[in-house]
């Protein structure tokens, strides 16, 4: 009989415990369920990370394959590390920046360090990322700017203080259920009311006291229609402000009149005028996607961490939370040398360099001295165009064939180069693989991961696993051994042994995690960092009390926050609205959904997508709005079939597709934030027209950018 294992659904960044049964004979899940030990989640838990724990539907991979005269065939792993060894060993001896590699939010913290490690301290390639830069970079940016460290300074005991929670370009109903559910009971208070701004009237903004309906992109222009409406109104905390921010005169002089930026915008003054109150309260913004992906996204995220700054709501119960949408996206940041060295330790900084060389004991000019482009910019590497060409990339837990925006294009790229994919699925990116490696899953992995609000906590297997998959870490850790022997251990790698290095080489940094290891977890579930020795854990950053005084430091030079630069995110969005293509694309996350896709659907034959399309648009371009009809819709860039369902929470002139379907990504423009590198999924122009039937439509698109280019 097998016993139930305490561990952490995977599926999302709220970092619920759960309890996992294996089966007894065999391999896989049995029974999931919440654990009510666990100081997080309390015992709940949504069903969509209990089926997708227990039951995945994706298409299982279970033995490497290499590809032999264009086909992929099975093989040993010993033949596969072979294929590896010899294509990319050269490559590294010549130009390391010429082997690129690609992470992910969904691996352990002890993946994504061993991982970081083999790309920056053995291979030394510049050109290293993971997919949690096309869904928090921006967020992570503006922590930076505003607070010189990364992160949300508040943390879920927060949401039952708070009065007002404005949820911004999210939907944690769909994205983050528990966490929707903590915030709605909050909201019910008498005193307490929650309000959603987002073009589209999701579930969040059903169970909201209000909704503010803005035009697509227009989030920038809002933030600041707010803030300049709170500064006419004098409802700013200049006790705040003059004790613990600097650049406020300096951003309320550049800012717009609040009509002028209310009309671009797209709402009304009095909606403003109604924000600008709401800020007055005890105040908890929770922003997404919605806001993170554009390229306006840094400079948007800056903007709602000025009106949290202005209006003082940067104590307990208030303040800037970026709801995180991969399960571990926080800890790759920490912990996985992607964009700081671990701990957070600037890239930048010599000393942190040498530190880092000296625990890995690697030389220390081995070492990139910058991030590299982002996950956009190592794929434009790849046909020469950027400062160094990709001749190899190595996947891990990511479909980048999927999941980049322009994904057709990006697709035929990296079909054009050595490509390994490392997965646990069948995904569009293992299928165009020169090598694919099998991985194991949850409730089969040991580890530890990082939720949203800096909380670690332990990945326990509840089965074992077949014979020829083996976990990210002992893969991660046997390539190395093929192209850089000693970097990492000999696997099987003791998973404990990993955190206890990288949580060593945290001590003294913002996000120390130094006084924690196994045996805390086990005893104490989850720790929040910073965490110092083993008798602390972090509670609400940069805040603390002093005889009953408020008191702010932050990590920035001056010990202040910072306000934004006036001009901050003033260019233009890339691609507006024309007679050719009428319509503004979104794209979002259904409820069912997980990430591309690949846990809940078919990658050989994908259903055909939805597109939600308002009613009076589907009556304006075909005469009628009827549902189940399919649709072209067609970007610059691509074109998709779909089935439109008619949907009056979609503004008009929308068009809503899942960032699940595969082929939602062929539309998508590949332009991003100059400041983050996050890709612009959010806003992009399209038509659509009927077609007579389902069919499959996905095909690249003529751009007639090529030939200005050309010309």
């Amino acid at each position: 009989m097998s016993d139930w294992t305490p561990t952490t659904c995977m599926r999302c960044a709220v970092g619920c415990g759960h309890m996992q049964l294996g089966v007894d004979d065999g391999y896989g899940i049995d029974a999931v369920r919440g654990n009510a030990s666990h100081p997080v989640s309390q015992g709940m838990a949504c069903g969509r990370g209990i089926e997708e724990s227990s039951d995945p539907g994706g298409e299982w991979l279970s033995r490497p394959l290499v590809r032999k005269g264009g086909e992929l065939v099975e093989t040993s792993w010993p033949e596969a590390l072979d294929r590896i060894e010899a294509e990319l060993g050269p490559l590294i001896e010549t130009d390391p920046d010429s082997v690129a590699v690609l992470g992910s939010g969904q691996q352990t913290n002890e993946a994504a360090y061993a991982l970081g490690k083999l790309a920056r301290g053995g291979i030394g390639t510049r050109n290293y990322d993971a997919n949690t830069t096309l869904c928090m970079a921006s967020a992570v940016t503006a922590y930076y700017d505003a607070f010189g460290s990364d992160a949300p300074p508040c943390t879920y005991e927060d949401i039952p203080d708070a009065r007002t929670h404005v949820v911004w370009g999210a939907n944690p109903a769909a994205a983050h259920p528990v966490l929707h559910r903590w915030i709605r009971g909050s909201a019910t208070d008498d005193d307490s009311r929650l309000v959603v701004v987002d073009p589209v009237r999701t579930a969040t903004a059903e169970s909201a006291h209000r909704h503010v309906q803005l035009d697509p992109g227009g989030d920038l222009a809002l933030a600041r229609a707010i803030l300049a409406r709170i500064v006419g109104t004098g409802d700013i905390d200049r006790d705040f402000v003059h004790r613990a921010t600097e650049g406020f005169d300096d951003l309320v002089s550049g800012l717009p009149p609040a009509d002028a930026a209310a009309r671009e915008a797209g709402v009304s003054p009095t909606t403003v005028e109604y924000l600008a109150d709401v800020f007055t309260d005890r105040t908890l913004v929770y922003w997404g996607m919605g806001v993170n992906q554009s390229v306006r996204g840094t400079a948007t995220s800056r903007a709602l961490i000025d009106l949290c700054l202005a209006t003082g709501n940067l104590r307990p119960g208030s303040g800037p939370f970026s709801l995180t949408g991969q399960a571990n996206s926080m800890g790759t940041r920490v912990v996985s040398s992607k964009g700081t060295w671990p701990g957070h330790r600037p890239f930048e900084a010599p000393a942190h360099r040498e530190t880092v060389a000296d625990a890995w004991d690697v030389p220390v000019d081995r070492l990139p001295d910058d991030t590299g482009p982002g996950p956009v910019g190592i794929v434009d590497a790849i046909d020469g165009d950027a400062d160094s060409t990709v001749e190899a990339v190595y996947a891990v837990a990511t479909n980048p064939a999927a999941g980049l925006p322009d994904a057709g294009a990006a697709t035929a790229k990296l079909e054009d180069i050595f490509l390994i994919a490392q997965d646990v699925f069948h995904t569009e990116t293992t299928d165009i693989a020169d090598v694919v490696l099998p991985a194991i899953t949850w409730g089969e992995t040991e580890g530890t991961v990082i939720n949203m609000e800096r909380t670690i906590s332990r990945v326990q297997a509840a089965t074992d696993t077949p014979d020829g998959v083996r976990s990210d870490l002992d893969i991660i850790a046997a390539v190395a051994n093929r192209l850089r022997p000693g970097v990492l251990p000999d696997p099987p790698v003791d998973p404990a042994a990993i955190f206890d290095e990288f949580a060593a080489l945290t001590a003294g940094t913002p996000a120390d995690c130094s006084g924690i290891d196994y045996d805390r977890l086990d005893g104490e579930l989850a720790v929040r960092w910073p965490a110092p020795d083993a008798s602390v854990e972090g509670g609400y950053r940069y805040h603390e009390t002093d005889d009953g005084t408020d008191r702010w430091t932050f990590e920035t030079d001056t010990g202040r926050a910072k306000f934004s630069a006036p001009d901050a995110g003033d260019g233009d969005l890339p691609e507006l609205t024309d007679e050719d293509y009428p319509l503004t694309l979104t794209t979002a996350r259904e409820a069912d959904g997980y990430n591309t896709g690949i846990r809940s659907r078919s990658v050989s034959d994908p259903d055909p997508t939805r597109a939600r399309v308002h009613p009076a648009t589907l009556s304006e371009r075909f005469g009628s709005a009827t549902d189940a009809e399919f649709v072209r819709v067609e970007s610059r860039r691509g074109a998709l079939a779909a089935r439109v369902e008619a949907d009056p929470t979609v503004p008009q002139g929308m068009v809503w597709l899942p960032i699940h379907h595969p082929d939602t990504n062929d539309l998508t423009v590949p332009a991003t934030d100059p400041q983050s590198d996050e890709p612009n999924y959010k806003q992009c122009a399209v038509r659509i027209e009927p077609v007579d039937a389902e069919e499959s439509l996905v095909e690249h698109v003529h751009d007639p950018r090529e030939e200005e280019l050309e010309a």
